[in-house]
């Protein structure tokens, strides 16, 4: 099995230089802050508004090479079976949210749909159901009710204009080479006054502040761009979106942030190595690690979980929560 997850982050603290225009507020000034492991790109943050992007950006052979079909598991399955029951569970909950207000009939596509785990469960509901992916592999397993398409971007699925009630960007957004051509497309094919949900890694998070380059949501160098939460809804609102509420707790994503980022700031344990654990293998692959560091990440694991919960809900009351979701509704 490909180690994935390995690849340590260095920080820097450069002094501010001249870049490319940001993405997002268009400044010229960014410091570099992290250099990730066997990618020669710096991660620059901005001064302007805070995103943080490789400078320059990678190219999409390099991009294609972070996705070999380790990343997306076995067919329908990434994790060892009690953590995939848990992934599932969680899922079908926050379905209820995603679903709010739309009848029976309405068309969600999720863009990076990848197994379809929130698919099934929409379909559920009675909803029609779409799904946009990059790579085959990556939708194996998906929902037979999933209508599936297997495209580079979303521009190149040629969905229909207006065709779509609503639109989901579930922790996809921070993986795209070009974040605004992606809302440009989604404001295209979503009929005005229709719903865009998007989930990011908040950048400007508690969590990101204590973690550093341990922060477990960085997922360097997959992550093309690390979003603060307030550079996220400038980004929409330029795009033509209006964003009308932000939602800060995900019992999914940030609990285990904290557990793995904590974990990652003990320089002689594996970087990421309890996400890696976790993670499903063949038959004929090794299991990682030594029987000694395996106990010690599943007692962490074990230990620090309590805490961690605790962490995540006073980040989501205090709105500083890891991840991010916002909602968003197209301007006519």
């Amino acid at each position: 099995m490909t180690d994935l997850y390995g690849s340590r982050v260095r920080a820097l603290d450069a002094r501010p230089q001249s870049v490319t225009p940001c993405p997002v507020c268009r400044a010229t000034s960014a410091r570099e802050r992290f250099a990730a492991e066997g990618v020669a790109a710096p991660v620059v943050v901005c001064e302007g508004c805070g995103l943080g992007r490789f400078e320059p950006m990678l190219t999409p052979d390099a991009i294609a090479a972070f996705y070999p079909d380790d990343y997306y598991g076995e067919p329908g399955v990434k994790f060892h079976p009690w953590v995939e029951r848990a992934v599932r569970w969680i899922g079908a909950r926050h379905v209820r949210f995603l679903s709010l207000g739309l009848p029976a009939g309405s068309r969600v596509l999720d863009v990076g749909c990848g197994r379809g785990v929130v698919l099934g469960a929409l379909a559920d509901r009675g909803l029609e159901v779409h799904g946009v992916e990059m790579s085959a592999a990556a939708a194996r397993g998906a929902d037979p009710r999933a209508q599936v398409r297997i495209a580079a971007n979303l521009a190149e699925a040629r969905y229909p204009s207006s065709h779509f009630d609503q639109v989901l960007i579930w922790h996809v957004l921070e993986h795209l080479a070009s974040p605004r051509e992606a809302l440009d497309e989604v404001r295209r094919i979503l009929r005005p006054g229709g719903r865009l949900v998007v989930a990011v890694p908040n950048f400007a998070s508690r969590q990101a502040r204590w973690s550093g380059a341990a922060w477990f949501h960085l997922d360097l160098p997959r992550h093309l761009y690390q979003l603060p939460l307030a550079a996220l809804r400038q980004l929409l609102d330029e795009t033509g979106f209006e964003p009308i509420s932000d939602h800060h707790f995900s019992l999914r994503q940030n609990p285990f942030g904290w557990v793995q980022s904590a974990l990652n700031r003990v320089a002689w344990l594996p970087h990421n190595g309890l996400y890696t654990l976790l993670h499903r293998r063949a038959a004929n692959q090794r299991t990682p690690f030594d029987w000694r560091t395996r106990a010690i990440l599943y007692a962490a694991f074990a230990l620090l979980t309590p805490a961690a919960l605790v962490a995540t809900v006073r980040d989501a009351v205090q709105a500083t929560g890891a991840t991010v979701h916002v909602v968003a509704l197209r301007r006519p």
